[in-house]
């Protein structure tokens, strides 16, 4: 059964970077799409980005801009770069396997989910 596994979160300053990871433990349709949500305290879970086997892509208002998602097939790895971090980027952020090829910001249209991955923008 493939797996989810996300990396690469950690405390960085406003203003600063960090690049995620999400590498799944077995082969991934490369058609495809993936996505990735993040889930505040207190708040719902929010489509971030998504990219689909076109390498077409589609980012919520919040991050476009500032962040750039895309996908290494060859390594079943999808990666989430995040410049110009905000407090307001602090949240548990997660990557997902979509059921079909759409850049969708719909959850119920991800059938898998990693366990997510703390990202903390303060100083």
């Amino acid at each position: 059964q493939v797996q989810l596994v996300e990396s690469g979160g950690g405390l960085v300053q406003p203003g600063g970077s960090l690049r995620l990871s999400c590498a799944a433990s077995g082969s991934i349709r490369s058609i495809i799409s993936m996505g990735w949500y993040r889930q505040s305290p207190g708040k719902q879970r929010e489509f971030v980005a998504a990219i689909n086997g076109s390498g077409s892509t589609n980012y919520a208002r919040s991050v476009r801009g500032r962040f750039t998602i895309s996908r290494d097939k060859g390594k079943n790895t999808v990666y989430l770069q995040m410049n110009s971090l905000k407090p307001e980027d602090t949240a548990i952020y997660y990557c997902a396997r979509a059921v079909g090829i759409e850049c969708s910001s719909d959850s119920s249209t991800y059938s898998l989910w990693g366990q997510g991955t703390q990202v903390t923008v303060a100083s």
